[in-house]
């Protein structure tokens, strides 16, 4: 018996060395077009993608868009010609650890990080002193939480909101309810960097599938895009470290909830109702007990 498992062991060594040294899947056409359309630009020493698209003539309004997590400034690609012909300027970025930016490791990925990679942004646009709408979803929310709560706080080099759209992120830590495969890997430990280096296409789009609707399911070619942005630039291995925004929202959640109390900026909220990260009934009833009030 003690043979056949060593057999069986010396087997699998190869074929788990070849599996870890497949590339990444090579970019679609339209993840091609994406990327081609955009720019990067250096925050310290990280090169950050983006993408700056002029709109609406007559409009003054600019629009910064702010993705969730795992993916990707290209999860607004649906909208992007619409809000074009809504907006003056339509502006979007990959944060660090994501998309076609830099992904370093290891990296103490923050939600602080990030909001000053969007000053930095609009600071090499040009644009720091101007009022901006801000767009986001997921991860993005809690972003602009902290952007939020700098503009409301009169810190240095601040972006100035003008309006303030949220959507489906978790803007409650009590009533965010990560996947489990998410707590296994924000909890870190021995079993991260073994589950980040054995993902694969099929076990990326089945945990993703089921955050998304019924009626929103994404087309297996879309998972595609999906898993080809986090493979560039190795973005599965650095999903751990992501993964500590999280951690990140408990720990700073008067900051982040208070900013959200107290603003006088102009507030909406777009909530999926089935989300079952963000389960909508628990959300709603903070949201009516008074934790935030709307404009």
């Amino acid at each position: 018996m003690r043979e056949w498992w060593i057999q069986v062991g010396l087997l699998m060594v190869p074929l788990v060395a070849v599996y870890l040294h497949i590339p990444p899947p090579k970019l679609s056409p339209a993840l091609h077009s994406w990327r081609s359309s955009g720019s990067f630009f250096t925050y310290k020493t990280q090169n950050i993608f983006f993408r700056d698209s002029p709109g609406a003539v007559g409009s003054s309004d600019i629009v910064v868009l702010l993705h969730g997590f795992p993916t990707s400034s290209y999860d607004w690609y649906k909208i992007w010609e619409g809000l074009t012909q809504r907006f003056h300027r339509v502006i979007a970025l990959d944060f660090v650890g994501f998309g076609f930016s830099d992904k370093p490791r290891p990296h103490q990925y923050s939600i602080f990080e990030q909001a000053s990679i969007v000053e930095g942004l609009l600071r090499h646009l040009g644009l720091l002193n101007q009022r901006i709408n801000l767009l986001s979803h997921d991860y993005g929310d809690t972003v602009a939480q902290e952007l939020l709560y700098r503009y409301e706080h009169n810190k240095t080099g601040c972006v100035l909101i003008n309006s303030l759209c949220l959507s489906n992120g978790g803007i409650f830590p009590e009533t965010h309810y990560p996947r489990f495969i998410q707590k296994i890997l924000k909890d870190g430990g021995l079993l991260s960097p073994i589950i980040t280096r054995l993902t694969n296409y099929f076990f990326f789009a089945k945990s993703l599938a089921a955050v998304f609707g019924p009626y929103t399911q994404p087309s297996e070619a879309e998972y595609w895009d999906m898993w080809t942005v986090m493979r560039t630039n190795d973005g599965n291995l650095v999903v751990d470290s992501l993964l500590q925004y999280i951690n990140q929202r408990k720990q700073h959640r008067e900051r982040w909830i208070g900013a959200l109390k107290s603003t006088s900026v102009p507030l909406h909220l777009i909530y999926g109702p089935l989300d079952p990260v963000n389960p909508y009934p628990e959300f709603l009833q903070l949201y009516k007990n008074g934790h935030v009030r709307p404009c």
